[in-house]
């Protein structure tokens, strides 16, 4: 009804249905339409009418003023919903990760975000997979770059993978044998069971029939590698968390062992046998941070650090 409302004002500005159409593009037929139905819902009549020409009526003058009004009311409504929907735009986006993220694909994202220019600002939260889906859940988080939910997708969240990171073995520089060697004479670091990788990696233990010695059990990777370089273990640890390139396939000696790198060179570095172990890193988004632009382009921007991280365009979901 408003747009009824300012042709009216429009024609009464004008003194014509034509001219009325001109300025707001409309034919003249359909001015005289709107103008109709105003008419009728408000039970008098706007305009005087002798042939082709328009002037108005006592009841059109009388209520002239009080369109008027109404119209600027709404303007200025509309007003104050886009102040509002600016603020809401430069609102910080608050972007969950788990820690071997923060290390390795996060840095590039945010580099790559930067560069955009006048941007909202991050608020990067830490935690493990299953804390940043509760944290989702709540409405505390925009969106987290974890794991990929075991127990699947929330209907309210969009999930979109990033790469497929492998696990690799490690133990302390120097230590010789196989996987299994390093199991039956070392204890065993590992990811706490309750978390996503943490349950990957007893998966594949259970499967490949590999016994442990126990010995210490924790939340944070950088930890396990930092206990594994203290010789108090082997784990079984994401590759990019050593340094490793996302197809977690280390070069090897003649003696078969993974040959030493800058980011691995106090520990020792073995494939997986079998089927290779891998977790699925993605962004998980709550479906209502997605009507910000920003966060669309935050996750764009995670996606093309992906991509040049992995090299593989067919690793990243699109």
């Amino acid at each position: 009804m408003i747009r009824y409302l300012k042709t009216f004002v429009t024609a009464a500005e004008t003194a014509s249905f034509s001219a009325a159409g001109a300025r707001l593009g409309l034919t003249q037929s359909a001015v005289s339409a709107q103008i109709q139905r105003l008419e009728e819902d408000l039970g008098v009549q706007l305009f005087e009418r002798t042939g082709r020409a328009v002037s108005l009526s006592d009841d059109g003058r009388r209520l002239l003023a009080q369109a008027q009004g109404v119209i600027a009311g709404y303007q200025a409504m509309r007003g104050e919903a886009d102040a509002r929907g600016m603020q809401a735009a430069l609102a910080p986006i608050h972007v969950g990760a788990i820690l071997t993220a923060q290390l390795g694909l996060l840095p590039g994202a945010v580099r790559r975000w930067a560069s955009l220019g006048a941007m909202p600002h991050l608020n990067i939260v830490p935690g493990m997979s299953v804390q940043l889906l509760a944290q989702l859940d709540a409405k505390a988080l925009d969106l987290a770059v974890m794991i990929r939910p075991r127990i699947g997708v929330p209907a309210d969240m969009k999930w979109r993978t990033l790469m497929l990171e492998p696990y690799v073995a490690i133990a302390p520089k120097g230590v010789r044998g196989t996987v299994a060697d390093w199991a039956a004479s070392l204890p065993f670091v590992r990811y706490n069971r309750r978390s996503y990788g943490g349950e990957l990696v007893e998966r594949y233990l259970r499967r490949h029939r590999l016994w442990v010695r126990e010995g210490v059990e924790l939340d944070e990777p950088e930890v396990i590698l930092r206990m594994v370089r203290a010789r108090l273990g082997w784990s079984i640890v994401p590759a990019t968390l050593i340094g490793l390139p996302v197809d977690g396939k280390p070069s090897a000696t003649a003696g078969g062992h993974a040959a030493p790198k800058a980011a691995v060179a106090d520990v020792q570095v073995l494939p997986l046998r079998g089927a290779p172990l891998t977790r699925e890193l993605g962004v998980l988004v709550r479906q209502s941070a997605l009507k910000r632009a920003p966060v669309g382009t935050l996750m764009q921007c995670l996606t093309d650090e992906a991509r040049a991280r992995t090299g593989e365009a067919g690793s990243v979901a699109r």
